[in-house]
């Protein structure tokens, strides 16, 4: 797929400008960086390799610091695990050391982002703090990364008016630099938070159908399409599958499930295996596969790990009861509803922790420019 993206012709046109190698050298990782955002991955890991034999031959401690950051980048993208925190801080080291503001601000500004997938907000409000107090004003990608993650934060809080300075800045900074990796991701993020609120609702049986959540995956399909980015090819016909289950479209979620869930757990996001898997089974028993779906439920209790998201946990639970209790097992039912009471209860509590966290943390979104 062709990559259509300005910030990439604008590196290009900046690397054919580069007045020496050094400086060429690093405008290539960041090239490098930017195939992986757009999930270019192998092409990536070409010129990478380029640039590690040239660093190998003529060491530089700012091209090092670079190519840290790309392969902390590299393995995040290519198992969204947690495999990439060791070398993006050791990247944070380097520059640090050497006064590389840029390369500073992007490290803390990944390592924000990694902080919110463990969950871990204390991480998220320090490293968001240091990469705002540490990039220039220029320094589109990296201020744009972290309001994009502090948004999501303020989201998952359950305060959408706070997220949404941080949001529009985040689009505000992308928009500047024509990167169009980061625009894609804010608008895959987005989805999956409002995917996310109404899928809680929904197994309380409380929501509406939300059609408007289909027309929001959708959106970040084509424009995928449209700029060339392939990162969440895998991603998004799972998060479409969730939209359809919940609006009762068990067929065509089933499906989607069935074609993409496999791969996405081999990938690095077996965290969220239990609670995708458990509405595989539920999409099953509406299938009448009744067989099928008991068997797919066990296998999510069993995959429950206590370690994800307590909302994970709380949904995986929920759908767990709904199956058994439709299946005439009572008892396991009754144990699964008692645990989904007891995380669903951790869930709001988490949230009002989150809320006041992010609150006292004083960090604030850069104001817009007219």
């Amino acid at each position: 797929m062709e990559i259509k993206s300005r910030l990439l012709k604008q590196l290009d046109k900046d690397i054919a400008a580069a007045k020496s190698p050094v400086s060429a050298a690093c405008l290539r990782a960041r090239r490098a960086i930017l195939l992986a955002r757009h999930g270019a991955l192998n092409e990536a890991r070409e010129q990478l390799t380029v640039l590690h034999q040239l660093a190998f031959q003529h060491p530089h401690p700012e091209v090092g610091a670079w190519l840290h950051l790309a392969e902390g980048l590299m393995s995040y993208y290519t198992d969204f695990g947690s495999s990439a925190q060791e070398k993006i801080q050791r990247a944070l080291s380097i520059s640090r050391s050497i006064g590389q503001t840029e390369v500073e601000a992007l490290a803390h500004a990944w390592l924000t982002q990694l902080a919110y997938v463990r969950h871990d907000l204390p991480a998220v409000l320090s490293h968001a703090a240091e990469c705002l107090r540490v990039a220039a004003p220029e320094h589109r990608v990296a201020r744009g990364r972290v309001h994009m993650v502090m948004g999501v934060c303020w989201q998952y809080a359950g305060q959408l008016e706070q997220a949404l300075p941080w949001f529009q800045r985040a689009r505000a900074y992308a928009a500047a630099d024509g990167d169009d990796a980061t625009i894609s991701a804010l608008m895959y993020n987005m989805a999956v938070m409002r995917t996310a609120q109404v899928r809680w609702k929904a197994l309380s049986s409380t929501a509406a159908q939300a059609p408007e959540l289909l027309l929001g995956v959708d959106s970040v399909k084509h424009y995928d399409t449209a700029v060339g980015a392939a990162v969440l090819a895998e991603l998004t016909p799972l998060l479409r599958a969730q939209i359809l289950a919940i609006q009762g479209e068990f067929q065509q979620a089933k499906a989607l499930y069935e074609e993409h869930l496999p791969l996405a757990i081999s990938r690095g996001l077996a965290r969220l295996g239990s609670s995708l898997l458990s509405d595989l089974a539920w999409c099953r028993l509406n299938c009448d596969e009744t067989e099928a779906a008991i068997q797919q439920a066990r296998e999510a209790a069993v995959e429950l790990d206590p370690l994800c998201d307590v909302d994970d946990r709380a949904a995986t639970h929920t759908r767990l009861a709904q199956i058994f209790a439709a299946v005439g097992e009572t008892a396991t039912a009754a144990h699964h509803q008692e645990c989904a009471t007891a995380e669903w209860a951790e869930f709001a509590r988490q949230q009002g922790q989150w809320g006041a966290a992010l609150a006292a943390s004083g960090l604030t979104a850069d104001p817009l420019r007219r």
